[in-house]
């Protein structure tokens, strides 16, 4: 990924928060055929490995758990809070005009080698896992142990566990640092005053960075 300096995050609190965040993940892998594309949710276990540990899970009619490259590491990608800046926003465009739009965003790049997940106990306790994740923070959450036994058994013949321990990760934060105070604060500004939750999102994530 090309990063400048600038937008070069490597803060492991702020990586890990947008991992949390943001679970659903771009995963991108090698096979024969090329590249290779799919999108799924994870958990980051951060007290497994050095670096921690992704987990998740595909439809075993995917092929990608038995296509993915052992040669070259998959690449993860967790896309945070991103939106469209105009140049009227900046303070920078009633001095001298010189502004240009751009796009601000927050991402994350994870590196590792994919390894299968097919015993059932454990792909049990990855489901368990990554349920609880999601559902925590709802008012009546829902546990494995609501649904039949027989109904979950069949569902578990028909996914495949997957981890990814990780062996880099990188962080992108986009967010006019390259811009003065009073244009970043034009920015801030401007995306809540535009309303809606993802321009107040990043709103937010800029004034948590400054």
């Amino acid at each position: 990924m090309y990063t400048p300096p600038v937008f070069a995050v490597s803060d492991t609190q702020r990586l890990h928060g947008l991992i949390r965040e943001y679970p659903l993940a771009t995963m991108i892998t090698l096979d024969v055929s090329g590249i290779v594309v799919n999108h799924v949710p994870f958990l980051l276990d951060t007290t497994r490995g050095e670096q921690g540990v992704l987990m998740g899970h595909v439809a075993r009619a995917n092929p990608v758990w038995q296509s993915f490259s052992r040669e070259i590491p998959s690449v993860v990608v967790f896309e945070g809070p991103q939106a469209y800046v105009t140049p009227s926003w900046y303070a920078a465009k009633a001095e001298h005009g010189k502004v240009v739009p751009t796009w601000n965003y927050a991402v994350v790049h994870v590196r590792g080698f994919p390894r299968v997940v097919k015993e059932e106990s454990a792909v049990l306790a990855l489901l368990d896992r990554l349920t609880r994740a999601q559902e925590a923070a709802l008012p009546s959450p829902w546990q494995l142990q609501d649904a039949p036994a027989d109904y979950i058994e069949k569902l578990m013949s028909a996914i495949v566990g997957i981890e990814i321990p990780v062996s880099s990760i990188e962080g992108k934060w986009k967010m006019s640092q390259n811009r003065d105070a009073a244009d970043r604060a034009g920015v801030c500004n401007g995306l809540r005053e535009l309303g809606g939750d993802a321009a107040a999102t990043m709103a937010r994530w800029m004034e948590d960075l400054f």
